[in-house]
């Protein structure tokens, strides 16, 4: 059902496409003046006019049945509770036993004799630079 209305709808895009170019310029949009020469009169204009808003319904109404195809089948789901796993490599939000993933990998970093102790303050870091350092060349 939808290969067709898809088909349709592209022969309905050339269709237009072709009837416009052969609509007489008004003169002005490209610079172009009255040129004069094919399909010049009237009664031709309004032929393809009523033509070109025939097909332009007909492209508005494809285009509103194939969106309404592409959206049948979707089930509103919430964002929040996805049914996906992360991949792996991606820590989860929550470890194993409810704690942060924060709390797992300091867990993992420290010797197996202190789980739970909390971490050993870190020495003191060497002064900052007072200035601006200029890059030495080796």
């Amino acid at each position: 059902m939808q290969t067709v209305i898809i088909v349709i709808h592209l022969m309905v895009v050339l269709a237009m496409t072709g009837v416009v170019l052969l609509q007489r310029s008004e003169g002005g949009g490209l610079g172009m003046g009255n040129t004069g020469g094919f399909l010049t009169s009237r009664g031709s204009a309004n032929v393809l006019t009523r033509t070109t808003a025939t097909l332009a319904a007909v492209f508005f109404a494809t285009s509103l049945v194939l969106s309404i195809l592409a959206g049948w089948d979707r089930k509103p789901h919430s964002i929040l509770e996805g049914t996906n796993p992360a991949p792996a490599g991606v820590p989860q939000p929550l470890a194993p036993g409810g704690r942060g993933v924060l709390d797992t990998l300091r867990q993992q970093g420290q010797p197996s004799g202190q789980q739970g102790q909390p971490p050993a303050p870190a020495a003191p870091a060497a002064p900052a630079p007072a200035g601006p350092q200029v890059p030495q060349s080796k």
